[in-house]
């Protein structure tokens, strides 16, 4: 990632921890848990933001206490954009501030300061949280690349783009990384990812089984089963077959899940059955 960063082709999404936006999260040491224990199976990828926070818990925080200090060779990729604290996510969109410089600059440094770092691995820039016609890509990537100039950040990535966003970010700033929805049922980026690929810039799918809702098909059941394999571990074998580029940070609440998850990536799946599942 970014041409000097090493990391697994599955790593670990943060948010469920915390049960945000929506949903349950597992107890504080259950999350705990589930953070070492990713890194014991080498996880070395962990996707989180300042904002995943809810109720008093907090995504950077839980990483903090459980890993910190940081094993040498472990990414944590953040994001920053439109919402500023968590709870902004159900403020309507001309209440949503976070795209300014000084916000910018306020979710920047309450991620060095929540995680514990003086520099962050690689920061994403967060866009399609407010009208796009009224927030343009540039002022805020512009933003960031003058903080990775002061030190504070390794590389930059887009998150939730077109692909004419992601043709303006290049001609802005070096782009490491692009984080959009892209899973079995959801392939709009294709293309995308196939240019991503030529240009060595990795490709991180969010919600790659679905979010909040899960895959369910016939085919994918129907390989699941002769693989004895989960759903899941179709959905994610499948993205990893997909492109080279393409790196997961499928996120989960539950021990046996993550186990599950990591495990997928020695799912093999055949050329039959991948004409099935996109068929």
């Amino acid at each position: 990632m970014g041409g000097d960063l090493s990391v697994a082709r599955v790593g670990y999404g943060a948010m469920k921890l915390t049960g945000w936006p929506k949903g349950d999260r597992p107890s504080r040491e259950t999350a705990l848990t589930i953070l070492r224990r990713a890194v014991e199976l080498g996880v070395n990828h962990i996707d989180t933001s300042h904002y995943y926070a809810r109720d008093g818990v907090a995504a950077n925080e839980l990483i903090r206490e459980a890993l910190h200090p940081y094993p040498d060779d472990l990414v944590i990729v953040t994001k920053v954009g439109a919402l500023v604290e968590g709870s902004d996510l159900a403020l309507p969109s001309d209440k949503k501030t976070g795209l300014t410089p000084d916000n910018l600059r306020r979710g920047i440094e309450a991620n060095l300061r929540t995680l514990g770092v003086d520099r962050l691995d690689v920061v994403n820039l967060r866009m399609g949280d407010l009208d796009p016609s009224q927030t343009p890509l540039a002022a805020p990537l512009e933003t960031l690349l003058a903080l990775r100039e002061e030190g504070l950040i390794r590389h930059l990535g887009i998150s939730n783009v077109s692909a004419a966003e992601f043709t303006e970010a290049r001609k802005i700033a070096p782009i490491a990384c692009v984080q959009n929805l892209y899973n079995l049922s959801r392939r709009d980026d294709d293309l995308l990812i196939d240019t991503c690929a030529e240009d060595g810039i990795a490709y991180v799918p969010f919600f790659p089984v679905g979010g909040f809702q899960p895959l369910t098909a016939e085919h994918l059941n129907a390989v699941a089963a002769r693989h004895r394999a989960t759903v899941a571990q179709v959905a994610l074998a499948w993205l990893l077959a997909r492109s080279p580029n393409i790196l997961l940070i499928p996120g989960t609440g539950s021990l046996d899940h993550l186990e599950e998850n990591i495990a997928a990536s020695t799912l093999r799946l055949s050329t039959e059955d991948i004409a099935e599942l996109v068929g």
